[in-house]
């Protein structure tokens, strides 16, 4: 069985609660346990240690990178959001999806009622994917 360090073209998949932190460093930039910690306090209550441990292993699997050059430690991610949130979407679909985005699609679409605006965004892309 390979490792992570073995095989670098593995993706590590986040757990939800990496992806949480994630969020925020996407959203804010490099940051603080502190204040990735107060912005998840926002949604629900998170201790600080738990944070930080989580954060810990997050830089052992080299989901983001600590900047040890100051007295506070800064941490940024290692990869930009599109290309985890391409890659989660990709493992989606062929999970539950069998590989095919317009299941996705029908469900997404059948399930929740759609917005006039939003099906217009979505024909104005699916025009702009033809030309």
């Amino acid at each position: 069985m390979n490792s992570e360090k073995e095989n670098p073209t593995r993706k590590i998949e986040p757990t939800k609660s990496e992806l949480e932190i994630l969020q925020v460093l996407w959203e804010h930039g490099p940051s603080t346990v502190r204040f990735v910690n107060d912005k998840l306090n926002d949604l629900r209550e998170v201790n600080y240690s738990s944070t930080l441990k989580l954060m810990q292993i997050m830089t052992d699997k080299q989901l983001v990178f600590r900047d040890e050059s100051s007295m506070k430690h800064i941490y940024r991610v290692a990869e930009e959001e599109k290309k985890t949130k391409d890659f989660l979407l990709e493992k989606f679909i062929d999970t539950m999806y069998n590989g095919s985005a317009s299941n996705l699609m029908m469900q997404l679409l059948g399930n929740k009622k759609t917005s006039k605006k939003d099906l217009e965004e979505i024909k104005n892309l699916l025009k702009n994917l033809e030309d």
